[in-house]
């Protein structure tokens, strides 16, 4: 088997806009940045994570600022926002399962209550996927837990993802925002088929991992024989 590059991942778990802020752009260039001097090769940001208010057009300002920087410090970036493509809302479900070729691994992306649905895991495991990113702003109703609301969203959260990374044989990285929500589960983390990787609770900041590739091939043949 060949020897590939062990890739390093990252999830800024970032406060949504602050103060009087109605977008991001700052404090993302500042976690690029970060992720950057801990030598990720790509980092994951929150779902909806630049602008507060506006959709926005694939090529607005504030997008083409966020892809020069990456372009500056030669890092893979995933950001997520609603996006007005030829006078047009997207912000319906897309209609196919994409996986993307990188120059350290094949990626796909998820968003949020999508960890909930297995069958689309697997299809883009079909596809090859090797890293699954999934930007989320999770919440949880009030009535599903009689008590310890929080505590129990936690667990729920985290078992779907480690499930999905488990049953799929992937890496998956989930990203989450910190938000004035009583109701938003402000969890992110970097999850192995076998393992927490990396995590964070209920505060801002970044978590990196290094992902062993060679060591999903190898599961893969015991798993699927």
């Amino acid at each position: 088997m060949k020897k590939r590059k062990q890739p390093i991942v990252a999830a800024a778990q970032i406060k949504y806009f602050e103060g009087y802020s109605k977008n991001n752009l700052s404090k993302i260039k500042r976690y690029i940045n970060l992720a950057k001097q801990k030598n990720a090769d790509i980092v994951c940001f929150p779902e909806s994570c630049v602008h507060k208010t506006a959709t926005l057009h694939k090529n607005h300002k504030l997008i083409k600022e966020i892809r020069e920087e990456c372009r500056k410090h030669s890092i893979w970036c995933i950001i997520t926002e609603d996006l007005k493509i030829k006078r047009k809302t997207y912000i319906t479900p897309g209609k196919k399962i994409e996986v993307f070729k990188t120059d350290f691994a094949k990626v796909g992306i998820a968003i949020c209550w999508d960890l909930a649905f297995p069958e689309l895991f697997k299809k883009m495991k079909k596809a090859g996927v090797e890293i699954v990113f999934c930007p989320a702003q999770w919440w949880y109703d009030t009535e599903a837990h009689k008590q310890k609301h929080k505590e129990r969203e936690f667990k729920i959260l985290e078992s779907l993802a480690r499930t999905r990374a488990y049953e799929n044989i992937c890496f998956l990285v989930l990203c989450n925002p910190v938000m004035d929500s009583k109701r938003q589960i402000s969890y992110s983390a970097i999850i192995s088929p076998t393992r927490v990787l990396a995590e964070i609770r209920n505060k801002e900041g970044l978590i990196t991992a290094k992902l062993n590739l060679n060591k999903i091939k190898k599961l893969q043949k015991v798993y699927n024989e």
